[in-house]
């Protein structure tokens, strides 16, 4: 193995590099649309650590926005559960 390598012309290493690169930002780009995909670019995150006892650490308006945001990602969890169900129904009845 030693003999190969000391056979190849100079600089090829750089091209061992160009590749690793490539590949780096192959994977860096799948993982943003991945996590594009699977809505991980949320703002609003942040106000679901609030609950209703938090209303007197936040302005009305925060409040507010909070509660919306709760209620949205409610509703998306039960949609995304429902799918889930609905994807392990199908996969059940083909077998």
């Amino acid at each position: 193995m030693t003999e190969f390598f000391q056979s190849l012309p100079d600089g090829w290493t750089i091209y061992v590099w160009m590749v690793a690169g490539g590949l780096i930002i192959a994977a860096a780009i799948y993982g943003i649309a991945w996590a594009h995909h699977n809505e991980q670019f949320d703002e609003d995150i942040k106000y679901l650590v609030f609950d209703e006892n938090d209303r007197d650490k936040m302005t009305p308006d925060e409040f507010k926005k909070s509660q919306a945001v709760n209620k949205q990602q409610e509703q998306r969890r039960e949609e995304w559960l429902a799918e889930q169900a609905r994807i392990k129904q199908q996969r059940h009845e083909k077998r």
